[in-house]
């Protein structure tokens, strides 16, 4: 017997809004969550707050992209984090939880955490 989980999406903002290269952060049932967007409409979301300086300011990072992976460098220390995995390329025992994300008729979306 297969079993279906719902998943449950809640709007953060209008996807207009959020220029390419660009994040910005919401409080998703009492979690921070960045939201990145890259060219091409490809959107991103990780958890917002930066282990290595634990502060929540990933949304405000350098984005770019490092050998052909799309990261957020922190505003803090300059770690960078892979944009899909959440992994840290400088300290590979840390990463961040990552989010499913969409545009949805205009709105950007975030998996609830």
């Amino acid at each position: 017997m297969t079993t279906s989980i719902e998943r449950t999406w809640t709007a953060v903002c209008a996807a207009d809004v959020v220029p390419e290269y660009s994040g910005v952060a919401a409080l998703l049932d009492g979690v921070q969550v960045a939201i990145f967007r890259l060219p091409g409409d490809r959107w991103y979301a990780l958890s917002n707050w930066d282990p290595c300086s634990g502060a929540a300011v990933l949304s405000r990072g350098i984005v770019g992209d490092a050998g052909g992976v799309p990261v957020v460098a922190s505003p803090v220390y300059k770690e960078r984090f892979a944009l899909d995995s959440g992994q840290c390329l400088d300290a590979s025992d840390v990463s961040v939880p990552v989010y499913e994300v969409r545009v949805r008729e205009g709105v950007v979306e975030v998996e609830s955490p």
